[in-house]
């Protein structure tokens, strides 16, 4: 029971109370307060609508709690002072609770955080240690992040773009950083914490596709992740990962969700960057891997997001395996000398050229500002494979 309160209805209670007007610090110590007397009186007798229940019983705690402000306060604290029967409102609150939390004045960080608390209904100390900051730390930034958005007004949902962002940099944070070594948050961590939110967001609003292409992206990404580190816990490149401790049910759904979106024929850049996991997924080896038509779905993506540099590289690669390595690496030397990983894509491509002793000065160069120790480790091993092999060879 306390898991269900904590991550189903709790979101589901908050997000009416700020859609009616409550201040989110205010709604959330309501909701809190709630809680409470649903342990205590539930046991005894568990109403027919539990979520209708606690949204009568939260929003009593709320004006109780205002009931000096003025007569219509107090009016409405007699008319609500006990729990009616009745169904719940049906009006789903999803996206309108993401878009307070997803606000573009908070940080990245700070909108995470504020996500995990409200909407994903996860403590401050689980937050905390999924982004192994003190548990103090974590909660001085929600409680900034709370008092940024508090004048803020939401009668209606924001952006569902600033949302996609958030749970993206959620799932990027979870899948590539520090749960990657086991450190979980609770009984998930930010990488499936993401996904559940964005099955939320799906069902939330359908008929926007680029929600779907996330969920899409995010399922297939993390249905490899099994197979992401090796039994000393380093990282694995997909071309050498065993492809047998693939989830495939788990990349079955990424594909039907995906195809579905598709069939819409309104892309986006996650609809793009789901193809191409998708295409990446299906290959039974990395030889079998479709590299000709994910150039393709890359040149598309370019076009959706010109000046994405993130992207620029990976095209660089597609373009390296379609017109060879050489083509790949002119690319590449027209980005910005300063990009994140740039030094480890050239490293990859001249590998690809034959240029072992090239390659290998290169991977040392981008393991200096690798963003992880894990990924610092495996650019490391790279060049050390590769000097091995010179000395091998003379």
């Amino acid at each position: 029971m306390d898991d269900y309160l904590l991550r189903d209805l709790t979101p589901q209670v908050l997000g009416v109370l700020v859609r009616r007007g409550a201040d989110f610090a205010a709604a959330e110590d309501a909701v809190k307060e709630a809680l409470v007397e649903a342990v205590r009186r539930w046991p005894v007798e568990v109403p027919d609508d539990p979520g209708a229940w606690l949204i009568t019983v939260a929003w009593r705690k709320f004006l109780d709690a205002r009931r000096s402000a003025s007569a219509r306060v107090l009016r409405e604290v007699a008319v609500t002072r006990e729990p009616p029967s009745g169904p719940a409102e049906q009006v789903d609150d999803t996206l309108l609770l993401l878009s307070r939390c997803c606000h573009p004045a908070l940080t990245p960080a700070s909108a995470i955080a504020l996500t995990l608390r409200a909407v994903g209904g996860l403590t401050t100390a689980q937050i905390s240690r999924a982004f192994l900051v003190p548990e103090a730390t974590m909660a001085q930034r929600i409680s900034r992040a709370k008092r940024a958005v508090a004048n803020e007004r939401f009668e209606r949902p924001g952006d569902v773009r600033a949302v996609l962002r958030v749970l993206y940099l959620m799932f990027d944070h979870g899948f590539a950083g520090a749960s990657d070594k086991g450190r979980g948050i609770g009984d998930a961590d930010l990488a499936a914490e993401a996904i559940r939110l964005t099955r939320q967001l799906a069902a939330s609003v359908p008929h926007d596709m680029e929600v779907a292409g996330l969920l899409a992206l995010m399922l297939l990404h993390h249905a490899r992740r099994a197979a992401r580190l090796d039994a000393a816990g380093e990282l694995v490149p997909l071309t050498r990962q065993d492809r047998s401790l693939w989830d495939t049910s788990m990349i079955a759904e990424g594909v039907d969700v995906l195809q579905r979106a598709l069939a819409r024929d309104r892309l986006g850049e996650y609809q793009a960057q789901a193809a191409i996991a998708a295409l990446h997924d299906d290959a039974a080896s990395p030889d079998e891997t479709d590299w000709p038509q994910i150039l393709e779905w890359y040149e598309e993506l370019m076009r959706i997001v010109p000046d994405n540099p993130v992207v620029a590289l990976n095209h660089a690669v597609a373009v390296g395996h379609v017109d060879g390595p050489r083509a790949g690496l002119r690319l590449v030397d027209e980005l910005d000398a300063g990009l994140p990983r740039r030094s480890a894509v050239a490293a990859y491509l001249q590998e690809l050229a034959g240029n072992d002793a090239g390659a290998a000065r290169l991977y040392v160069a981008a393991a200096e500002p690798a963003p992880s120790a894990a990924e610092r480790t495996h650019l490391l091993k790279q060049a050390a494979r590769l000097n091995q092999s010179r000395v091998v060879a003379h």
